[in-house]
Parts: structure tokens; C-alpha cells; sequence
């Protein structure tokens, strides 16, 4: 839970420059490409954030890094910050984070469709539309297959769970024969 906090904390301090200088989105895509990056080469995430190597190496590796892919300068200073603070090892989670916070500025949710057949991008574009007038937002679906919800959708965005599969519909009529309620 505290990675959790941290993480958070230092996603919306950078949230909140991109806020004041209009360059959010250009962060979130610094950001997500270094993350990528750190966490894609196992032995250059080790190189910066592994305590066993002296401080002054580590930060020359990451100076480095910032050198060879030139990022904005509040990017780079901002790494250099994560790197100074410790932060570096949380990286991925605040790339993570900040993608969450740049969507709500954007007024974007992201949701997942979990279906039992292939969709049509038509049904999933009415699916998409239905989901963004009922949660006020632009909704982008991430569109999977799962054979054994038998029929129907399951939607998640966020906390919200909308489930019309013919599976959980089979399951909740076994629990109500079991009370004995009628069906």
C-alpha cells in the first residue's frame, strides 16, 4: 500500500506541472517510454536502481539514459529527482499512475469487454458509446474472448462491474433454487 501512495504522490506532482505548462501528454509518453525501457532491460533497471553499486555509477547510467533519449527537461529533471530520492524502483508503478491521472484530465475511461464470441467493431463501437453517456466520459474498450461466460458481455471500468453473461445469470438461478425462491 505504500508503494501504492508513493507512486501516486509523485505521478501527480508531475501531473500537476504538465497541468501548469500544457505539456501533459508529452510526460505521459517521456514517462512511459523510459518505464518501458527500465523495465523491458532487466540489467539497466539493475544498474540504476540496485543499492550494491556505488550512487555516482548508478546516476551516470541514468544520465546516460536521459542523454541518448534527449526528454524534455522537467523529464529529465525529474528523473534525476526519482533517482535522487530513491524513486527510481518505482518507475513502472508511477508511469502507471500518471497514465490514470492524464486520462481523467483528458476525460477518458478505460474499460475491459469481456465477451464470449467475437465482437464486431460495430457492436463494440455502440458498446463504447453506450458506456461513454453513462459514465460522462470518452470510454476506450479493451476488447477480450472468454468462451466460458458461454454468452453475453462482462464490463469493467473502474469499481464498476456490468455483467450480462449468461454464465453469472446460470449462477445466480442455482443460488436462488437453492433458497428456494422461484425463478
Amino acid at each position: 500500500m505504500k508503494n501504492l501512495a508513493i507512486a501516486r504522490r509523485y505521478a501527480k506532482a508531475l501531473m500537476l506541472i504538465g497541468k501548469e505548462d500544457g505539456q501533459a501528454e508529452t510526460y505521459r509518453e517521456e514517462l512511459d517510454s523510459i518505464a518501458k525501457l527500465v523495465s523491458r532491460e532487466a540489467e539497466l533497471e539493475r544498474a540504476i536502481c540496485n543499492p550494491l553499486y556505488d550512487i555516482s555509477s548508478r546516476k551516470k547510467v541514468l544520465q546516460a539514459i536521459i542523454d541518448r533519449l534527449s526528454p524534455s527537461k522537467i523529464m529529465s529533471s525529474y528523473l534525476l529527482l526519482l533517482f535522487d530520492k530513491g524513486r527510481m524502483g518505482f518507475l513502472q508503478s508511477i508511469s502507471e499512475f500518471y497514465h490514470k491521472l492524464a486520462d481523467e484530465l483528458k476525460g477518458i475511461a478505460r474499460a475491459s469487454l469481456v465477451s464470449a464470441t467475437e465482437l464486431t467493431s460495430e457492436t463494440v463501437e455502440k458498446i463504447s458509446n453506450a458506456l461513454s453517456k453513462r459514465v460522462g466520459k470518452k470510454v476506450i474498450l479493451e476488447v477480450k474472448q472468454d468462451p466460458e461466460l458461454i454468452g453475453g458481455i462482462v464490463t469493467r471500468i473502474g469499481d464498476l462491474v456490468l455483467d450480462g453473461s449468461v454464465k453469472t445469470q446460470l449462477l445466480n438461478m442455482r443460488e436462488s433454487l437453492k433458497r428456494g425462491e422461484s425463478v
